[in-house]
């Protein structure tokens, strides 16, 4: 099985993907450990997708959590049998982020990259809240899910999140 989780910043993608990795036993790949650099510097693109592409050749059955649209995007949405969206409200993103840098407050969480504590500064609260969501991201998303319609599960809130993930727990005991 293969899994890729894509979404706005604050949506639970990170956590999503490590739920279904130890739910399904698959290997896991964050993005975000690729990109960043510790203090949050970019890491080379090239490099970056050159281990995306690593991960992708190596690994029969995977999640892959985060965007990214420039390193290797089609080849991980083509390949995937499930690409799950979630998007959240804005407003319910930012909580999530806030609850996330309090509870990871002064340490780097598993699904960042070494070196990059977490925080919520007044960058990222506008990038949440405006500018990771404009117009070009709602487009490409839109096209995901119309070119891959039959892989393509967009979930909104927490409770359609729960709902999901009972299913997958359901499914799996019901395949037992």
């Amino acid at each position: 099985m293969k899994i890729t989780i894509i979404g706005y910043s604050g949506s639970g993608k990170s956590t999503l993907a490590k739920t279904l990795a130890d739910h399904y036993q698959l290997s896991l790949l964050h993005l975000d450990r690729l990109q960043f650099l510790p203090n949050w510097q970019d890491n080379d693109p090239d490099k970056m997708e050159q281990e995306v592409l690593t991960f992708l050749d190596t690994k029969e059955n995977w999640v892959i959590d985060g965007n990214y649209a420039w390193c290797q995007y089609e080849r991980r949405l083509e390949e995937s049998d499930w690409i799950i969206f979630l998007n959240f409200s804005r407003w319910n993103r930012l909580y999530r982020a806030w609850k996330r840098a309090r509870h990871f407050r002064g340490q780097v969480r598993d699904s960042m990259a070494t070196g990059c504590i977490e925080k919520l500064d007044w960058e990222f609260i506008r990038w949440v809240l405006w500018d990771g969501r404009q117009a070009r991201q709602v487009t490409r998303y839109q096209t995901v899910g119309q070119t891959y319609s039959d892989k393509f599960i967009a979930l909104k809130n927490q409770k359609e999140l729960d709902r999901f993930l009972n299913k997958v727990k359901n499914d799996l005991l019901e395949s037992k």
